[in-house]
């Protein structure tokens, strides 16, 4: 997160987060540059919640974070359905699928900022609403224009979740216990892309396309649900602005101390413009940003790749293609059995330092699942023959779903590490460049299978993802000093 400006009243006092006293309020009758009055957040502090309501409320962000993600693709096994009834061609309907990822990415550089002055709690009830109502006219349209305005609000609506859900992880978890509940985060997130089209083949299959959405709606309106009775507010300098606006009540107008951010239109024209500084003067952001553009866009386009591959070559059904992403859930699966090997490589390190530990510490696991991805895709394309068992490729798959995982929570990790100040904008230029990748890959990934042949197709995927396995090497070596060049990271 950007810190705030300090506020400019005597008296007022910026303290730590967490346990310490977040502000010094001064009462009347006392000298307020002298005899500051602390006040604490104590035992309100959403840290300070039991583990099985913080974990509640992390399983609930989670869960709304995988179904926004599922929703990107549930709908695209169903492509066939839309030509008999709408007579729109493939690419029309993969529209659909772009522009509700491109609203994803785009939609945070606006909803991050207001989380900051609201809360997340709001943030993430007006998301569920109005991602619950924008997926009635998706499930209701009578023409391929109302869909694809539609699919585009949605993706909007839903974006909320791929910001607020990550920060409110850290909000109810310390810097120390982060790591197994940002995998579990990272894990429900990633799996969503997976999920969609197992259920939508199975949708597709039996049925007509507009359960698709239905399924959504239902799963939209539980959500809804358990986020309003069981996800309160966790940012902490919200409930400690509403604590003091308790006491203003209670005691008068002596207390005098607005928390909110001075400008909410500055911070979120900042928000939409500091990723972008980022991404053009920063090359550890601009490298790792196109790392996992590439992972990303490359999960997204064997939405129609696996549907090429497997109805060409194994003559699949759609219930049937739509397991075939099992594949890459069984490494994502994988990738967390790893962890704890993980865990201890980096508490190695990390005594090797003289206990300090370095933000580098989280780029092994970057470099492997760099490496993980190629593997993957090379497998894929080359075993997917009518001379080879189909399972075969399918186990192919698994490497990207442990590449995957691993290069997405450890660049995250890695981002908020060492741009502590700026990590708000780090994670807002990733996220935008992931997920205009992701809306544009879909686009060309039938056509590049069809004319190239799968095997070098999916050899070309393999070749970009070589192309940006390098940087988290470079990084582990080189990283400490390019953050003291950089003028957003810490040194």
């Amino acid at each position: 997160m950007e810190s705030a400006a300090p506020l400019e009243k005597p008296g007022v006092v910026l303290l730590a987060d967490n346990e310490q006293p977040r502000e010094a309020v001064p009462l009347s009758g006392l000298d307020a540059a002298q005899n500051p009055v602390q006040i604490y957040l104590g035992d309100e502090h959403p840290r300070k919640r039991s583990t099985r309501s913080k974990w509640a409320i992390v399983l609930i962000s989670s869960t709304a974070a995988h179904v926004v993600t599922a929703g990107s693709g549930i709908y695209t096994l169903s492509y066939d359905q839309f030509k008999d009834e709408w007579g729109t061609s493939r690419e029309v309907s993969t529209l659909g699928l772009s522009l509700y990822t491109l609203a994803m990415g785009l939609g945070p550089l606006v909803i991050a900022p207001l989380s900051e002055f609201y809360g997340r709690r709001i943030i993430g009830l007006c998301s569920l609403v109005l991602y619950l109502i924008w997926l009635i006219p998706c499930a209701l349209a009578r023409n391929i224009e109302t869909e694809l305005v539609g699919r585009f609000f949605t993706g909007a609506a839903g974006s909320a979740f791929l910001s607020v859900a990550g920060g409110t992880v850290g909000d109810v978890f310390e810097p120390s216990q982060l790591q197994t509940p940002m995998l579990v985060y990272s894990t429900i997130g990633f799996l969503g892309p997976d999920v969609g089209p197992m259920i939508g083949g199975v949708i597709a299959q039996y049925t007509t396309w507009r359960w698709s959405f239905y399924v959504l709606m239902i799963c939209t309106a539980i959500l809804l649900a358990l986020f309003y009775f069981f996800s309160p507010e966790t940012y902490a300098p919200v409930l400690l602005r509403w604590k003091i606006e308790r006491l203003q009540k209670e005691t008068g107008p002596d207390i005098n101390v607005d928390q909110k951010p001075r400008s909410i239109v500055r911070a979120v024209l900042t928000s939409c413009t500091r990723p972008f500084q980022l991404l053009v003067l920063d090359p550890m952001v601009t490298c790792l940003c196109i790392l996992t553009a590439f992972t990303l866009g490359i999960q997204y386009l064997l939405f129609g790749g696996f549907t090429y591959v497997f109805e060409t070559v194994y003559h699949f059904e759609l219930w049937q293609i739509g397991l075939t992403f099992l594949g890459i859930a069984v490494g994502a699966f994988v990738a967390m059995a790893m962890d704890p090997f993980w865990r201890r490589y980096r508490e190695k390190q990390v005594k090797n330092n003289n206990g300090i530990s370095e933000p580098e510490y989280r780029l092994p696991t970057v470099a492997f699942g760099a490496l993980c991805l190629p593997i993957s895709l090379f497998w894929f394309g080359w075993t997917s023959r009518s001379s080879v068992h189909w399972i075969v490729p399918i186990l192919g798959t698994v490497p990207f779903g442990i590449g995957g995982l691993f290069v997405y929570s450890g660049v995250w990790t890695f981002l908020v590490e060492a741009y502590p100040i700026y990590a708000a904008s780090a994670l807002g230029a990733n996220a935008f460049t992931r997920l205009v990748s992701a809306s544009a890959f879909p686009l060309f990934g039938v056509q590049m299978f069809e004319r190239m042949g799968i095997g070098w197709a999916a050899s070309l995927l393999g070749f970009l993802t070589l192309v940006a396995a390098p940087f988290p090497f470079i990084f582990i070596r080189y990283g400490k000093r390019l953050r003291g060049l950089s003028r957003f990271a810490k040194s």
